[in-house]
């Protein structure tokens, strides 16, 4: 299997009920312009060097170090590695919208669907589904394989469609999250 293309993930975490801004000072706030620079910066590649960050941004290394570091302390800011699983060549990938059975809550089938380490998103959705559950296999069989052991031989799940990957537009595998 070839070598995992692994790229920074960068979160701002201000949409956190716990963090509150008048508990945050200026230097650690998400809404501080430098921040927001610094945060879409971290955002393109989390691995740049914070020297290269501060000459792009007209500040030092060091500033932007501090920054990080409070954003980070604030709990306003994590950095995480993330596998696109796009590259690396996995051999299928679908999209599940599932309606829960009735008095079936999302939450359970989320919970129990995530997990599982071909799932890679799960999202809580309005409409006709409950859930939209993205997973990817590293062969054909094993989308057959996940929905046959996972989806319909469980009664939590009313319902599923399954969407196949045709072809790719624009995949961007970074999480936002009211970003700045």
């Amino acid at each position: 299997m070839p070598r995992p293309d692994v790229s920074a993930q960068v979160q701002s975490t201000a949409d956190n009920e716990d963090v509150r801004t008048d508990r945050v000072s200026s230097l650690s706030s998400p809404f501080d312009d430098l921040n927001r620079q610094i945060v879409r910066l971290l955002q393109e590649d989390g691995r740049a060097p914070y020297d290269a960050i501060g000459l792009k941004l007209g500040v030092s290394g060091g500033t932007v170090r501090h920054r990080v570091a409070r954003m980070r302390e604030a709990g306003m800011l994590r950095i995480v590695a993330v596998v696109d699983p796009v590259a690396v060549d996995y051999e299928a990938d679908a999209m599940l919208g599932i309606r829960t059975a009735p008095g079936v809550a999302p939450a359970t089938v989320a919970e129990r669907l995530g997990l599982h380490p071909a799932v890679v998103y799960v999202m809580w959705v309005s409409g006709r589904f409950n859930l939209l559950v993205e997973i990817v296999c590293e062969e054909e069989s094993g989308v057959a394989a996940f929905l046959s052991e996972h989806v319909h031989s469980d009664p939590d799940i009313a319902h599923v469609e399954v969407m196949t990957r045709i072809g790719m537009f624009k995949n961007q595998f970074l999480l936002k999250r009211h970003l700045p």
